[in-house]
């Protein structure tokens, strides 16, 4: 048997280690219950059906207003959670609105905010007007009438937390139609708890945290029955 010792003040304890050792001899002593073997084959999945699997991805905008249940939404988070961080920091905490009278209150409060920026330089601020107008008048133009919203927070003054929650929130994006849930980037959210503090007393992130960015989801309520058109593939070689 061979030791192996590692500098402790450089190990980000990313596991890489344990998981490629083909006789299973390294442990790293980290939460040793969340420890997974693969079985030989697991999680394969065929060049094609992953193409295809991605590729009728869609951006939901109208949902039924049957919950997704918590349990479920957990499997999801859980899987996201196994994202890639810088330094394996894994600063990406979450925040699920799942009560959708509470999603309509954000939507409302992310209306109000959009009036803050009227006849201002702000570069939304000839457009919001129309979204403005749109929502008074019942629209669900803000959050397309998703039943829940989840939004990543994650440390103030971390660089690059920033990224990690958005490679984070990808990994949900991606793995929901697994489950039924269909999601959307809500940008239009995103922007508004990050500048508008009615709206971050409402999310009551915790001191020392700040939205990333959100994301609405909820069942779909149409298939899809085909793969939407998208630009040519353009890619340099050197």
């Amino acid at each position: 048997m061979t030791t192996i010792f590692v500098d402790q003040d450089l190990c980000t304890r990313c596991g890489h280690c344990e998981v490629s050792c083909p006789s299973r001899a390294l442990l790293l002593n980290v939460r040793p219950d969340d420890k997974a073997v693969l079985t030989a084959g697991a999680g394969t999945i065929s060049p094609g059906d992953m193409e295809i699997y991605l590729k009728k991805r869609r951006s939901v905008r109208h949902f039924t207003q049957d919950p997704v249940p918590k349990a479920k939404i957990e499997q999801v988070l859980d899987i996201a959670r196994y994202a890639a961080s810088g330094g394996n920091g894994q600063p990406v905490q979450w925040l699920v609105v799942h009560d959708p009278k509470k999603v309509h209150r954000i939507a409302g409060l992310t209306a109000a905010w959009m009036k803050t920026l009227v006849n201002t330089p702000h570069p939304m601020s000839g457009y919001v007007p129309g979204l403005i107008a749109a929502w008074e008048a019942g629209h669900g133009v803000i959050c397309r009438g998703a039943p829940h919203l989840l939004f990543a927070h994650i440390p103030e003054g971390n660089p690059v937390a920033s990224t990690d929650a958005i490679i984070a929130l990808t990994h949900f994006d991606i793995a929901a139609p697994a489950f039924g849930i269909g999601t959307c980037w809500a940008g239009f959210v995103a922007m508004a708890a990050v500048n508008y503090e009615p709206l971050q007393k409402e999310l009551g992130i915790p001191a020392g945290r700040k939205s990333a960015y959100a994301m609405m989801f909820g069942h779909p309520q149409y298939k899809t029955y085909g793969i939407p058109r998208r630009k040519p593939l353009e890619v340099s070689w050197k």
